[in-house]
């Protein structure tokens, strides 16, 4: 299972825009705006591919010079808890590890709060609703071992 970056406005972000669309946007009645996609031209763009077909995908957005915001993690539902979530994840930090951040934080939905526990991130502060959900910040640090 191949994890890489994805271009922005290639086949393969198309696909990566679907597969968040149907996994975190349609169960809760939500679209996406041109505009918020537009705006990823700057983010790292990752996906997890089986042949041509994505299997999973992930963001992560620059917030500051030591920071980096993973957003819209998505594995498709019938993949979901194979490692696919956690191989992208330990990709991400890699990436954004080598691009000199120190931190990855993220706004996690209260339910996946035990999938990123596992991998060593922290929750940080309370839990708060977002696009309607529980979410809790959750936080990271970098370093190789």
């Amino acid at each position: 299972m191949p994890i890489k970056q994805i271009d922005h406005g290639t086949k393969e972000y198309k696909q990566m825009v679907d597969l968040r669309y149907e996994i975190l946007r349609k169960p809760l009645h939500l679209t996406f705006e041109a505009s918020e996609l537009d705006r990823e031209k700057n983010d790292i763009l990752i996906g997890a591919f089986e042949e041509e077909k994505i299997l999973g995908c992930c963001l992560l957005t620059r917030m500051d010079k030591d920071s980096v915001r993973l957003r819209q993690m998505a594995v498709q539902n019938n993949l979901q808890g194979k490692g696919i979530g956690a191989s992208m994840l330990h990709y991400a930090e890699n990436i954004a590890h080598d691009a000199g951040y120190k931190k990855i934080i993220m706004h996690a939905r209260k339910t996946a709060i035990g999938f990123y526990e596992k991998l060593g991130y922290k929750v940080s502060g309370h839990e708060f609703i977002e696009i309607s959900i529980p979410h809790v910040v959750m936080a990271k640090k970098l370093s190789r071992f």
